[in-house]
């Protein structure tokens, strides 16, 4: 995945070292004076779903109202999304959305009525955590190089997991195969998990995965991690190469997810709410606690967020309309 985004989200990174000051009456007096809503379109128990959790229960505290999670999944994050559009612009529900859900869904997955580019508005990109290549403890393969050896020796035999059509982890696995000029099957499932299960029990032998969902299997030997599609190494999976290491040039997928909100809501609300979330992120003890698990804390500003998605939403399309997906 070409990254003209890249440095974007790298001058969001610092996670604004001085937060931006917002006044007590940059929203309402009485805002929250009820629970909001946080809608995950995925599946609980995803990379997603775990830190999205983890952000609504601190923000709760701050806000001095809880946080509802409501997990709506289906049509690789369509579904959830959707029904955001449809809600009141009210301040109160916020969407958990990511690259694929915001900047690739409109060209493989379109809705009549909806568009996650014009229906939304950016609050603060969370994190970003780069796609890992692993296959099953059964399969033979110990690199890069045996893998594509013997994919190139029998085309199509192979199959690779996706959490769906579409999802980012499917986009790695086809730019993958036209990186290297390999054939393979996809199969997609509904979530991560289900896909990973599925390669615990040796009945599909590879997919891309977010680091974060298999770190801890990699490091238990239940999984092997073949190569980490960013720039550096991980410092997690510090044996693990880069897949350009590992002799894929110029192969990276990192995937950005964060939170948005109905378009017509009250930019004040919208400013306050990015400021309290990356208050959130900003505290040291929580940093730690993802960071350790793989996730790469950013941060943004609702502007650095614009900027990011256009960008991004112009290399997903050509991606797609390169690869040839779309979902009628």
């Amino acid at each position: 995945m070409k990254t003209r985004y890249a440095a974007l989200l790298l001058g969001a990174l610092t996670l604004a070292a001085a937060l931006p000051c917002v006044s007590q009456a940059a929203a309402s007096d009485t805002y929250p004076s009820r629970p909001l809503t946080m809608i995950i379109p995925f599946p609980p128990g995803g990379t997603a779903d775990g830190f999205a959790r983890a952000v609504g229960q601190e923000l709760g505290k701050r806000l001095g109202q809880p946080v509802v999670v409501e997990n709506k999944p289906g049509a690789n994050g369509n579904i959830g999304s959707a029904s955001v559009a449809h809600m009141p612009a009210d301040g109160y529900t916020l969407l958990y959305g990511s690259l694929s859900t915001l900047a690739v869904n409109p060209y493989i997955y379109p809705v009549k009525g909806y568009d996650p580019r014009t229906d939304f508005v950016p609050v603060t990109i969370t994190h970003q955590m780069a796609n890992v290549l692993v296959v099953g403890e059964q399969t033979p393969f110990h690199n890069v190089a045996e893998l594509i050896k013997y994919a190139k020796a029998h085309p199509g035999k192979l199959s690779f997991a996706s959490a769906g059509i579409g999802n980012t982890m499917h986009l790695a696995a086809e730019q993958f195969l036209a990186a290297t000029g390999t054939k393979m099957v996809h199969v997609p499932y509904k979530g991560g998990a289900a896909a990973i299960n599925d390669m615990l029990g040796g009945r599909i032998p590879l997919m891309f995965d977010n680091l974060p969902a298999i770190v801890q299997l990699v490091k238990a030997g239940k999984l092997r991690a073949l190569a980490v599609a960013d720039s550096k190494r991980s410092p997690l999976l510090p044996n693990v190469p880069t897949m350009e290491e590992a002799g894929v040039p110029h192969f990276t997928n990192v995937v950005w997810v964060g939170f948005v909100m109905r378009k017509g809501t009250d930019p004040k609300i919208v400013h306050k709410l990015s400021t309290e979330i990356r208050a959130v992120l900003a505290n040291p003890k929580f940093r730690k606690i993802q960071e350790d698990q793989g996730y790469q804390i950013i941060g943004s500003t609702p502007e650095q967020f614009a900027q990011t998605w256009k960008a991004a939403s112009k290399e997903m399309g050509e991606l797609t309309k390169r690869i040839g997906i779309r979902v009628n």
